[in-house]
């Protein structure tokens, strides 16, 4: 399989999407890494392309797992709590903004 690095795809949604081989570029890791990541689900591919937020999550596992040396299903584990809290957060920032509940 050959990957090109300077091929532009944009998704659906107009965003960018990027090769495995510039994923592993950008992280500094390799094509077989983000490819178990993907078989794992710790990150979504479409079909062999990834949005930026993955390649995000990519570098941010890594990270974790050097800095901290959390293995892959627990740096994934601070990953998805982390984003849970930020969603939970914005929706407290709704709730107690609301006229209705300000009584």
């Amino acid at each position: 399989m050959t990957f090109s690095l300077s091929k532009t795809v944009v998704s659906l949604e107009g965003e960018q999407l990027y090769t495995f081989a510039y994923a592993a570029l950008i992280t500094e890791t390799s094509i077989t890494v983000v490819q178990v990541y993907v078989e794992l689900g710790v990150i979504e591919a479409i079909g062999d392309l990834l949005h930026s937020r993955e390649i995000a999550r990519i570098a941010q596992i890594q990270r974790l797992r050097r800095d901290l040396g959390l293995n892959l299903v627990g740096a994934a584990m601070v990953l998805d709590m982390t984003t849970e809290i930020a969603q939970l957060r914005t929706q407290l920032k709704v709730y107690q903004s609301h006229p209705l509940n300000s009584l």
